[in-house]
């Protein structure tokens, strides 16, 4: 394992302290928690969190128009209900919190025992895109993988106008609802812990499906071209969508880590020409490392069917270590 580390007890300390030193103009770092610096009184209060691993997601979407808060637990492991206590205890300003959890069974479990330890007024929007999981065998179900960033965009906006906690919860519910993911892995990532990689793949094969740690796809394959690959990508996640895939969409082609933007904007241009060709319009579009999985190759493609108001609340500004516009 060849990494950039000092020790693996201390990587993702030394690393928040990086994160919090270099965006200070953004965010400060609590006690198992980024925050961020300047809150705004009587705005509802939005809190995310996963294990690391990910970056830029969670911490990198902490600023204006997305998240209050985001509460990072250790490599590929669900931060503890103390964090999101924490969290919530620091950044309400009275409006409630709304928490934003990926469908993973430790995510869910701890962050429902953050709510019911806190005092503050709460709900929760839970995120399910990945199209991957095909059947009951995965125990919460499908997991929430790069539409979550999606998400926490649009409802981020609409906190930011001053909608209150019901409505944010339910326009989650309906943005996430509308939103499709699939990925591929070309390669393993290596979580530091281990010092291995935490699958074996072939150099001539693929894992379509895979999720964001690691755990198998649909079915490993032959290595196939880039336009193939998308094929089979747009098709799981249009045919998931079925009679709600119309209209405009938002587009958002994701790198694992350890893929070139190169190739990323190559896949988009696959992907989007398949959008077109079964008659949507992708009227947003969104290309790069934004939900990883440490070092892996691969990408995920991600679709979100889109109203006006979604549309605008995406436009919205957003000021934000890893995602900024319109300021």
């Amino acid at each position: 394992m060849k990494k950039l580390i000092n020790s693996v007890e201390t990587v993702l300390q030394e690393s928040l302290s990086g994160f919090c030193a270099a965006h200070g103009d953004i965010v400060d770092r609590g006690e198992g928690f980024v925050k961020r610096k300047v809150l705004k009184p009587g705005k509802v209060a939005l809190i995310s969190g996963g294990g690391s691993g990910h970056e830029p997601l969670h911490a990198g979407f902490v600023g204006h128009g997305m998240l209050d808060a985001a509460c990072p637990g250790e490599v590929f492991t669900s931060p503890t209900p103390d964090q999101m206590m924490a969290a919530a205890d620091a950044v309400d300003t009275g409006a409630g919190v709304l928490f934003i959890v990926k469908n993973y069974e430790g995510d869910v479990m701890n962050f429902e025992m953050g709510a019911e330890m806190t005092d503050k007024e709460n709900l929760s929007v839970l995120t399910n895109d990945d199209v991957a999981v095909e059947d009951s065998s995965f125990t919460t179900g499908r997991r929430g993988v790069a539409g979550t960033l999606v998400v926490e965009k649009i409802v981020g906006a609409a906190a930011e106008e001053g909608m209150d906690l019901a409505a944010l919860k339910a326009l989650g519910g309906r943005v996430n609802a509308g939103t499709r993911s699939m990925g591929v892995a070309l390669t393993s990532c290596t979580v530091p812990a281990a010092g291995k990689p935490t699958f074996d793949i072939g150099e001539g094969e693929m894992e379509m499906g895979v999720g964001i740690h690691g755990e198998p796809g649909r079915r490993r394959v032959a290595l196939a071209p880039a336009d193939d690959i998308a094929h089979e990508m747009m098709g799981a996640i249009l045919g998931d969508l079925g009679g709600k895939a119309s209209g405009d969409i938002l587009l958002m082609v994701n790198g694992f880590g350890g893929t070139p933007a190169m190739e990323l904007y190559l896949m988009y241009n696959a992907a989007k020409g398949l959008a077109e060709k079964a008659g949507l319009t992708v009227a947003r579009s969104l290309v790069g490392n934004y939900v990883t999985s440490l070092d892996m190759a691969g990408c995920s493609f991600t679709v979100t069917v889109l109203d006006d108001d979604m549309k605008r609340l995406w436009d919205a500004p957003v000021h934000t270590a890893s995602l900024r516009w319109g300021m």
